[in-house]
């Protein structure tokens, strides 16, 4: 059926009607004028007929065309398939079920079988978790596509009457559902929806996040952070453990606040080298739903290094003396020192240097480098050796500490390329520092409390105050305050200034590498009644904190690390290698070329390209968009280096046990469409509304004549008919 239509009033289309009449007898006048010619008489119909086009098209005329449809109206039925529906909320009788449950015992009682008196039923399930039937090469993500859901209705079927969702709606995949419910509401199909499960959290206790090193040295102390989220009414005072093989290694007493979430780690000290399989673990509580999640299990390399530490100072003070024999004496790190007598040769013996490893090929083979009371000039470290220092530490993630003493030689650092790794402001009016005939003692902040190079004991509280009961110091750096970028791990007991208490223990990152400052050089009096307890366990957690990213992976003559070192997948991978020809000189030049395969089997060529610098050093990074073990392999064909390690990523769990349903979502969606949403108990009387819904009404199709191209380029055509007529006829 097919008519027409005009956006117009009849009296605009009365003084339309009376216009054209005026102009049909201008043009009967016209061609009276000119003798009633034959050329005329065209020409003023060929006008008249435009006029009539132009005035019909300000009336703007459509033609209607109703369209009545002829196949069964269908509803379709969509059901959530996704992993968080096997979260146990719903009580029947005195049982508890899951979500997927109980849909699947609406489903086996057919509860659509009152729809099906004035219409097709279609029921799919969408948001079904990947396995191994998928085709090779085809990646299927895991998660919640609500929006896919509906625009795949659209596309594939055509005479929808209404949907139903029945899902918890956990939206967490594609675009927001709301931009296809707005289409769904052209077309006039309401869309109902019920929310499968409770819209308060379940009562449980989840351990939702384990971040553990990719590895760990042996004989360090391995942090592992973890974060628990409790869904409980009442604070949690519980013991997580760490086991290995169900062998428990390490355990910790913890705190979790009333519906809240705690962020912590747990110690561990590794017994043995190699690959381990670790479990950190929760005691299930009384009363909560869903004790699977309540552990994860992940995997750390425990390896052997060597670490090769630079002790530089000027006089044999009593902090030099106790700081080498404590790094001597430790099996791990093999020590070089070089000590600038003034006024007299460099000091020499077992594991001492004439002079200061000057070159890059020298200096690069050390880890961590020990600054103590030098300076520049006066026969101690240069200008270029502050740059080789600087270029170490930022460009090779080496390690670099500041130890100052009573000359006051750490503010030359100041007018050289060192100060940019400063990580405090020093006063320069206090060169020899700050003298106290009273004993004071280093306190910890909040962040030092926490940080592994201060961690005495693995319970904060017990580490704070072995702190306190530590012996004091006499004499300190003057330091005014921290610089931008820094973390404060322990200020003076005692000394305030206009910024606050002054900083002692601080560190700061300088490009791939680290920096500390000691701020007092007393630290071997830590050792009064307890020997080596504490002095010689916090430098050697210093020394492996410092180099931990040096050393992630390594061969000869090549070395990588990548940032972050426990990705998720969708984060970007930043890689770092550094390259060291036969002779052991950094490369300044050459083709440096990787790969990544990904666990699917997909490859990809990574271009190295070049830092600058003259350190070896090329950096390059890769996107991984899925979890698993990630082969990476560096080379340089050129110098005969080649080097390949494995990086672990995780795949961020999207479906979550244990959530409360998003009703606010599917609310919005039935309320956009004229639909309805409503709950478990709703949903007989949802389907009853959808079998009272009126039949759909016939298809409106509209040709806007106004607006159609081909009509104006006709008018447009005529126009120039009529002038080059009126030229060629010899008229004005």
């Amino acid at each position: 059926m097919s008519r027409w239509s005009f956006a117009v009033s009849i009296p605009v289309l009365m003084a339309g009607v009376a216009v054209w009449l005026a102009a049909g007898w201008l043009c009967w006048a016209n061609w009276q004028r000119s003798g009633r010619r034959k050329v005329v008489a065209f020409l003023e119909v060929l006008r008249l007929l435009l006029i009539t086009l132009l005035a019909i098209s300000l009336l703007r005329p459509e033609v209607v065309r109703q369209l009545q449809r002829t196949e069964a109206p269908e509803i379709v039925v969509l059901n959530d398939a996704s992993g968080s529906m096997k979260t146990r909320d719903i009580m029947i009788s005195s049982n508890v079920i899951s979500r997927a449950d109980w849909l699947e015992q609406k489903r086996k009682a057919r509860f659509w079988a009152p729809l099906e008196k004035t219409a097709k039923v279609t029921i799919e399930d969408f948001a079904v978790p990947p396995n191994s039937t998928n085709a090779p090469g085809v990646k299927v993500e895991e998660g919640t596509d609500i929006d896919l859901a509906l625009e795949t209705v659209l596309k594939r079927q055509k005479n929808v009457k209404a949907v139903l969702v029945l899902t918890d709606g956990d939206w967490n995949l594609g675009k927001s559902p709301v931009g296809t419910a707005t289409r769904f509401r052209e077309q006039q199909i309401p869309i109902f929806s019920v929310a499968i499960g409770r819209e308060a959290p379940v009562p449980d206790l989840i351990l939702e996040n384990v971040s553990a090193p990719s590895y760990g040295l042996f004989g360090e102390q391995i942090s592992i952070p973890f974060k628990i989220r409790n869904h409980l009414p009442r604070e949690v005072k519980t013991v997580i453990s760490l086991l290995d093989s169900k062998v428990e290694e390490t355990k910790k007493e913890i705190v979790i606040p009333a519906n809240g979430e705690l962020q912590d780690a747990v110690v561990w000290s590794p017994r043995a080298v190699g690959e381990r399989t670790l479990t950190l673990k929760l005691p299930v509580e009384p009363d909560e739903s869903l004790p699977e999640n309540n552990e994860q299990t992940f995997r750390i390399a425990v390896r052997l290094e060597t670490l090769k530490v630079l002790v530089v100072d000027s006089m044999p003070r009593w902090e030099y003396r106790y700081l080498r024999n404590a790094l001597e004496r430790d099996p791990g790190v093999e020590m070089h020192c070089l000590l600038f007598h003034p006024g007299m040769a460099a000091g020499g013996g077992r594991q001492y240097l004439p002079s200061f490893p000057g070159t890059k090929e020298m200096l690069s083979r050390y880890d961590v480098i020990f600054l103590g009371d030098v300076g520049i000039g006066q026969n101690e470290l240069t200008e270029k050796d502050a740059e080789l220092i600087k270029g170490l530490v930022e460009q090779q993630s080496s390690g670099l500490i500041f130890l100052p003493g009573s000359r006051g030689r750490q503010l030359t650092f100041l007018n050289s390329p060192l100060q940019e790794l400063m990580p405090v402001q020093l006063d320069r009016t206090k060169p020899e520092g700050v003298g106290l005939q009273n004993e004071s003692a280093l306190q910890l902040s909040s962040v030092g409390k926490r940080h592994l190079l201060t961690r005495f004991d693995a319970d904060e509280y017990r580490n704070d105050e072995l702190w306190k009961q530590l012996p004091g110091f006499y004499w300190s750096a003057a330091v005014e305050k921290s610089r931008p970028g820094s973390e404060v791990l322990a200020v003076h007991s005692s000394l305030r200034n206009s910024w606050g208490r002054m900083p002692l223990l601080v560190t700061r990152s300088a490009g791939s590498g680290k920096v500390l400052f000691m701020g007092t050089d007393s630290a071997w009096r830590w050792r009064r009644g307890v020997e080596d307890k504490f002095h010689y366990r916090f430098w050697s957690q210093v020394v492996r904190w410092m180099a931990h990213q040096r050393h992630l992976s390594e061969k000869q003559g090549i070395r990588l690390s990548y940032s972050p070192e426990a990705p998720q997948a969708g984060d970007t991978i930043f890689l770092q290698t550094t390259v060291f020809d036969a002779s052991g000189f950094p490369i300044e030049e050459g083709n440096v070329v990787g790969k990544v395969t990904a666990p699917s089997g997909r490859g990809e060529r990574l271009e190295f390209s070049p830092l600058g610098g003259g350190w070896g050093v090329f950096k390059s990074s890769f996107n991984p968009q899925e979890g698993g073990k990630y082969k990476v392999r560096v080379s340089s064909e050129k110098h005969g280096r080649d080097l390949e390690t494995e990086i672990l990523v995780t795949q961020p769990q999207r479906e979550k046990q244990g959530q409360p349903v998003n009703a606010e979502i599917l609310r919005e969606m039935a309320g956009i469409t004229e639909g309805a949403s409503g709950t478990l108990d709703s949903l007989n009387e949802i389907v009853q509304r959808i079998s009272l819904l009126p039949e759909a009404k016939p298809i409106e199709k509209r040709i806007r004549l106004w607006s159609d191209p081909w009509f104006g380029g006709g008018i447009l055509l005529l126009l120039a008919v009529y002038w080059i007529g009126r030229k060629m006829a010899g008229m004005v």
